[in-house]
C-alpha cells in the first residue's frame, strides 16, 4: 500500500503518521472480518492475507492511502517472480483483446538482485505476452503489471485500487461539523476526515420543524462515513433545537434563516467546547442558498468565536452529487427537511450583522450554545 501526503513529511513525522495508519488498517480487516497480520517493514504497509483483493480493497476506504495492491510475495529472484507474473497473467481474467504493460521497480543494491530493472520489464513483458496473446501498450495500458522487488522479498501485482490519499485519521485534531439529511455535509464531513481531522458531527434536531426522517437519515449517513475512520469514535451529537427554533420562527421574517445558521452554529460550538474540537466545520457551498452568500456568510460566522471551515466552499453541486455517490452517502436530495418549512417568502440575501442582530430574540444564541453544551456533555460525561 502506497501512504497518502503524508509521504513528504520528515522521517520522523512520516514514521508516526504510518504507525497510526497501519494501527488503522488493522482495525478495517478486523470490522470487515477479513483475518491477516499488518506490518511497516519500510515505505509501505504490508498486509498479510489469504485475501489479498478483499484486504486491498477494505484498505483503499481509508484516509491516507494512495492506493493499494493485492500482490503474490515471492523470493526476489528472476524465476520466481516471472512465475509470479505469469501465474496472475494467467489467472487474472486478461482478455487478449486487453493490452498491458510492466512497470517494475528493483530496490536495493545491485548487488542484492541477479537481474536489472529493465529485465524485469522486458522479461516480464514477454511473460505476458506468451500467457495472454495481448498486446504491449506502453503509453495507455489497459492493464498493468506491478513487479516491486526489494532484498528480502519481491510482490507481483495485476490489480490496484486508489485510495482517498490524505492523511491518517487523528492526525489533525478534531473538528466539530454540522450534519444534515442533505448530500452537502456528510461529503464536507468526508473532506475533513481525510486530511487527518478526527470529524464529530453535530446534528441539530429542529423540533417541531425536523422530523424523524431527516433525523434518521442524518444519523445513518453518519454512520457510512464513520465507517472509513474505524478506530475513532464518530457517532453525531444530538442538539435539542426545539425551543430556539420555536422563538426565531415566532420572532423574525426576513432575516430568520440567518439567525437560524447563526443559532445552528453557535450550538456547534457549544459541542466543540465539550469535546476538544479546534474548530467548527458546515457543509455549506459559496452562493448555493441565501444564506450562503458572501455577506451572509460573513454575518453568521460572527456568531462564534471558533473558527468555521468550509470544504465545498467553491464546489459545484453536481460534484458534490458525484461524491456523495462515491462515498455512498447519496440519498433521495427531495425528501422535505425543515429548514424549507422554517425559510420565509423574502429571505435577506444582504445582511448587514447590525440588522440581523437588532432582530434576532434576545438570548437565543446562548441558549443554542448551551444547548450543544448539553448535547456533548450528555454524550461525552
Amino acid at each position: 500500500m502506497g501512504h497518502g501526503d503524508f509521504g513528504t513529511k520528515s522521517s520522523a513525522v512520516r514514521s508516526k503518521m504510518a504507525e497510526r495508519l497501519a494501527r488503522d488498517v488493522e482495525a478495517a480487516l478486523a470490522a470487515a472480518e477479513i483475518g491477516g497480520t499488518v506490518e511497516r517493514p519500510w515505505s509501505r504497509i504490508v498486509i498479510r492475507t489469504d485475501n489479498p483483493t478483499a484486504a486491498a480493497r477494505v484498505a483503499a476506504t481509508l484516509p491516507g492511502i494512495a492506493f493499494a495492491r493485492p500482490a503474490i510475495a515471492v523470493d526476489p529472484r528472476l524465476e520466481p517472480i516471472l512465475g509470479a507474473i505469469r501465474r496472475l497473467a494467467e489467472t487474472g481474467s486478461h482478455a487478449e483483446a486487453e493490452s498491458y504493460a510492466v512497470d517494475s521497480d528493483r530496490v536495493g543494491p545491485s548487488s542484492a538482485h541477479g537481474f536489472s530493472t529493465r529485465d524485469l520489464n522486458v522479461e516480464g513483458g514477454r511473460v505476458v505476452g506468451e500467457a495472454t496473446g495481448a498486446a504491449v501498450d506502453l503509453d495507455d495500458p489497459d492493464r498493468t503489471y506491478r513487479i516491486e522487488a526489494r532484498q528480502d522479498e519481491a510482490y507481483v501485482s495485476a490489480r490496484r485500487f486508489d485510495g482517498p490519499g490524505g492523511l491518517p485519521v487523528g492526525t489533525q485534531g478534531r473538528v466539530a461539523v454540522l450534519v444534515s439529511g442533505g448530500l452537502d455535509s456528510p461529503v464536507a464531513m468526508w473532506q475533513l476526515l481525510r486530511r487527518g481531522c478526527v470529524t464529530v458531527p453535530v446534528y441539530v434536531d429542529l423540533g417541531d420543524y425536523g422530523g424523524a426522517d431527516h433525523r434518521a437519515r442524518a444519523l445513518d449517513v453518519c454512520r457510512t462515513v464513520a465507517e472509513r475512520a474505524p478506530r475513532e469514535d464518530l457517532r453525531p451529537r444530538v442538539v435539542d433545537g426545539g425551543a430556539f427554533v420555536g422563538r426565531l420562527v415566532a420572532e423574525t421574517d426576513n432575516t430568520r434563516m440567518l439567525s437560524l445558521r447563526r443559532a445552528i452554529l453557535a450550538a456547534a460550538e457549544g459541542v466543540a467546547e465539550t469535546v476538544g474540537a479546534h474548530s467548527i466545520a458546515t457543509g455549506e457551498a459559496l452562493g448555493q442558498k441565501s444564506s450562503q452568500t458572501g455577506a451572509n456568510l460573513a454575518v453568521t460566522d460572527a456568531a462564534v468565536s471558533f473558527p468555521v471551515h468550509r470544504p465545498l466552499l467553491t464546489v459545484d453541486k453536481p460534484d458534490i452529487v458525484a461524491a456523495a455517490r462515491d462515498l455512498g452517502t447519496y440519498t433521495d436530495a427531495t425528501l422535505p427537511v425543515g429548514c424549507d418549512r422554517i425559510a420565509p417568502s423574502h429571505p435577506e440575501t444582504n445582511a448587514t450583522l447590525s440588522d440581523v442582530r437588532a432582530r434576532e430574540p434576545a438570548g437565543v444564541l446562548e441558549a443554542a450554545r448551551e444547548a450543544g453544551r448539553e448535547a456533548g456533555r450528555a454524550f461525552d460525561g
